[in-house]
């Protein structure tokens, strides 16, 4: 599973390379758009998926920053919220790679934000979660972002695995 979950954190951060890429050269108007999203914009869906990785990355190591609230804004500007990216995808990557298949076959225990009980199971499904969910809020980013007349990119995982991450093959 370690190797799996490697794979993950690679096109993960290739995902968000590419996107950001894009979402970079819109203006800030467009960047900022309510189109409707379940965290409206561009601006506020990725600060979102930022805030994500932080509550679920502290929840796994027990370091790091962790917003209180799933609609945080962590960076008001694009840069800032750019650099903060990179470096919770490094961070990912790092942890990820300190794995043993018997760390992601542990059991870890925390509290939802949203309902605060004291949950327990193993944490590859944690992981999966972690890594599926981003999935999920970059489709919408990329729907965004040909909304506001940005292209269409390709970000499936199958493409980078034959492209940047043959390695993974």
């Amino acid at each position: 599973m370690r190797d799996h979950y490697r794979l993950y954190a690679a096109y993960n951060a290739w995902a968000n390379r590419t996107l950001y890429a894009e979402v970079g050269k819109l203006d800030d108007e467009a960047f900022r758009r309510d189109l409707g999203a379940f965290f409206g914009s561009l601006h506020r869906t990725l600060n979102h998926l930022l805030t994500a990785d932080r509550i679920w990355l502290k929840r796994f190591t027990g370091a790091g920053d962790a917003p209180t609230c799933l609609d945080a804004i962590l960076h008001e500007d694009f840069p800032g919220l750019l650099a903060a990216r990179q470096a919770e995808d490094a961070r990912l990557t790092a942890y990820v790679d300190s794995l043993s298949e018997e760390t992601i076959a542990a059991d870890i225990t925390y509290s939802p934000l949203t309902n605060p009980t004291v949950i327990t199971h193993p944490l590859g499904p944690a992981l999966t979660h972690m890594f599926n969910h981003q999935t999920h809020h970059r489709g919408q980013c990329h729907a965004m972002l040909t909304m506001v007349g940005g292209p269409s990119i390709t970000l499936d995982l199958i493409y980078f695995a034959r492209t940047d991450g043959r390695e993974f093959l």
